[in-house]
């Protein structure tokens, strides 16, 4: 199996991304830079964290016009795999591979800091080695975390259980305290319809080694990694 992640100017989590999967898990990973028009025959095209194009006008809506993302738009509809992370999450909103947006946390300030989340849905491609409930641990570094979705949509949302992970106690609890960005119905990570799209803001390439504070991003990979297998 062969991993893409790609490089956006003001990536800053690509070489984080390609570490993980190439020296941690030991699998066939490639850059690709975001003006190509090949995705390289990959199983699982991987949109890392950072601040792509600066950021500029909004979070993710420069990058959704870079030549490559035409080619995961259409890698995606044909039920390609494909991860976003932090700001890969907003490029997909952008890409309208996923519905809502991102707005400025609730605080206006830059979050940095270890999180936890309750999982809840395992039958997907991103967390079939997990357990429902099982709550992980994994960083955050973000300014525009905040998920908004129209009440009906969020009603769709629910209905078809595409929240995979939200904000919250380290017991599993749902609460506001744990909701560091004030994101609507705690939703830390979203699948679309056809199971193949998720975007999460929390960084599991920072939490997959013990060295790091932290090994449970490891669970994120390794079911992608057993998905494709």
């Amino acid at each position: 199996m062969k991993f893409g992640v790609v490089i956006f100017p003001g990536s800053n989590c690509d070489y984080d991304t390609y570490f993980v999967l190439k020296d941690v898990f030991d699998q066939e990973t490639t850059f690709l830079w975001h003006k190509e028009h090949s995705l390289h025959d990959v199983d699982c095209v991987v949109l890392p964290g950072g601040f792509s194009y600066g950021d500029y006008l909004r979070s993710g809506a420069i990058a959704k016009f870079s030549p490559l993302m035409q080619e995961v738009k259409e890698f995606a509809d044909k039920g390609g795999l494909v991860l976003g992370i932090c700001n890969g999450f907003q490029v997909l909103l952008e890409l309208e591979l996923l519905p809502g947006a991102m707005t400025r946390n609730k605080n206006l300030k830059f979050l940095c800091q270890h999180v936890h989340l309750r999982t809840e849905n395992t039958h997907t491609p991103f967390t079939n080695r997990a357990r429902k409930g099982d709550v992980i641990k994994i960083p955050i570094a973000h300014f525009d975390g905040n998920y908004f979705v129209e009440p009906e949509t969020l009603h769709t949302i629910k209905q078809n259980d595409q929240i995979i992970f939200r904000y919250s106690e380290p017991n599993g609890h749902l609460s506001e305290r744990a909701n560091v960005n004030g994101s609507m119905h705690n939703i830390a990570g979203l699948i679309n319809t056809g199971g193949n799209v998720l975007g999460m803001m929390p960084h599991p390439e920072r939490a997959s080694e013990a060295i790091l504070g932290s090994k449970d991003g490891r669970i994120i990979f390794e079911s992608i990694i057993h998905w494709l297998r």
